[in-house]
């Protein structure tokens, strides 16, 4: 049984990004909106930027907080809230934001391929 190798490629440094808020990174021409929350476990999030259902790259400004449990970032445009987690809207569960595996490795911010 062979092992399938897992890659991963920097996206930024940690030193980029602002605790408590959103950060954009662009990765294979996907814009990704990076959540650091040092509180949290795990403490980096990406989902992607793109609010569909305000039509804009926005979800970096978004503010992140909790909605019953849920761990959120408010959409700045219509105040959706989307899952860091799974990228589900809560308030319209049928729209989803993609969701990415990034985690933290040394002093980068890295998506596993």
């Amino acid at each position: 049984m062979s092992e399938q190798s897992v890659t991963a490629s920097p996206l930024c440094s940690v030193a980029d990004l602002t605790p408590g808020s959103g950060t954009a990174v662009i990765w294979n021409g996907e814009q990704i909106a990076l959540f650091y929350l040092p509180d949290q476990e795990p403490c980096v999030y990406g989902v992607g930027n793109y609010d569909p259902l305000g039509g804009a790259n926005v979800i970096s400004r978004g503010i992140v907080g909790d909605r019953a449990g849920t761990l959120v970032v408010a959409s700045p445009l219509y105040k959706q809230h989307f899952s860091l987690r799974d990228g589900r809207c809560l308030e319209e569960p049928d729209t989803v934001l993609p969701v990415y595996p990034v985690a933290i490795a040394g002093d980068q911010v890295v998506i596993h391929d």
